[in-house]
């Protein structure tokens, strides 16, 4: 099965955080000669300073404005928000334009970190080395498992990589296949339908599970959305991978919220808040959670009681998540209609 990454489905990164606006993803796209410059390499040496003893980086820190000046073993490498994979992104492109071998080192300490905290099973923790309690999960939240795999599949496919050992690209290749097999076998199935995936999955039972307290075992809108596009973007799909794909597309069509629009206001003591109401002309809407078994949307305060209305969890986390989004409009209209007329699939 080739993996190559085509250029229609580059994975859109969701949900980024405020943080990433200030880790090494900003400067990606720099010349060659900037990261050859005296400012590329002090950025390039800050992020090497943060890179935890086990080969990765904490997350929502700056690894790239200012050095880190404690003690190493203090920091916890995290995959969550980019972290580590947005490093690594940075470090090889870093060494490509100085050929110094510090940053290759980096690179493939972080790379080892990587593949030894994939799961025999194909899935990735939230935290490696593990942590306890939901972090210990296979991650989809925040597009985890996904952001690994992309990189582990430019690892082993793209030119970009080559400067690495056959033996690192060759284990990167395996690392995704067994991820794709992971992803396969933890999407949900319903009434013998196939339809899309929790955030977070049991490491041993691959059954959907808890993360934090408003985050229940769940059919996820949001997540889920990333999961299909990553599958979309094998270049040749399996039998398995075709109807994971369209398991999820009829699940989101399923499920999709006409007539409503998420509004944005000030309530009467001058606080911001959101509301759901009535508008014939809104564009499709997703929640982030659905009920398994009955397909309802439902929300969660901090207490964990499910709730059947926005509006009955508190103005906090009405505000302070997202409860309710446009995530599968882009998939449904544009992505998948082209994923099927590519591979010269029939018409439906």
């Amino acid at each position: 099965m080739k993996l190559r990454l085509t250029t229609i489905y580059v994975l859109l990164l969701l949900f980024l955080s405020s943080s990433d606006a200030t880790v090494p993803s900003k400067y990606a796209k720099q010349s060659l000669e900037w990261f050859q410059s005296e400012e590329g390499r002090r950025i390039a040496d800050n992020v090497l300073t943060w890179q935890t003893p086990h080969g990765g980086w904490p997350k929502n820190r700056d690894t790239a404005s200012e050095p880190f000046d404690g003690k190493s073993e203090d920091l916890h490498a995290t995959f969550d928000n980019g972290a580590t994979t947005n490093e690594l992104r940075f470090l090889a492109r870093v060494f490509r334009a100085t050929n110094e071998p510090r940053y290759q080192q980096a690179f493939r300490k972080g790379l080892s970190h990587i593949l030894e905290a994939q799961y025999p099973n194909g899935g990735w923790p939230q935290f490696y080395p593990l942590s306890k309690g939901y972090h210990r999960h296979i991650t989809f939240n925040d597009n985890v498992m996904v952001r690994i795999l992309e990189l582990l599949r430019d690892v082993s496919e793209s030119s970009d990589y080559r400067f690495l050992k056959m033996e690192d690209r060759t284990k990167a290749e395996a690392a995704v296949t067994k991820g794709i097999d992971c992803i396969l076998r933890t999407q949900i199935e319903q009434n013998g339908k196939r339809t899309v995936w929790c955030a977070q999955h049991d490491e041993k039972t691959l059954e959907p599970a808890w993360a934090r307290s408003y985050e229940p075992p769940s059919f996820s809108g949001a997540e889920s959305v990333g999961v299909v596009r990553f599958l979309m973007s094998v270049e040749e799909p399996t039998p398995g991978i075709i109807a994971a794909v369209e398991g999820s597309i009829e699940w989101f069509k399923s499920v999709a919220i006409h007539g409503m629009r998420l509004d944005k206001f000030t309530d009467a003591e001058g606080q911001d808040d959101k509301r759901i109401v009535a508008d014939p002309d809104a564009d499709a809407l997703w929640a982030r959670f659905y009920e398994i078994g009955s397909n309802r949307p439902i929300f969660l305060d901090r207490d964990s009681f499910v709730r059947d209305s926005f509006s009955e969890i508190g103005q906090e986390r009405r505000t302070g998540y997202a409860y309710y989004g446009g995530w599968a409009a882009r998939l449904l209209a544009d992505e998948y209609p082209r994923w099927r007329e590519k591979h010269k699939f029939p018409k439906e």
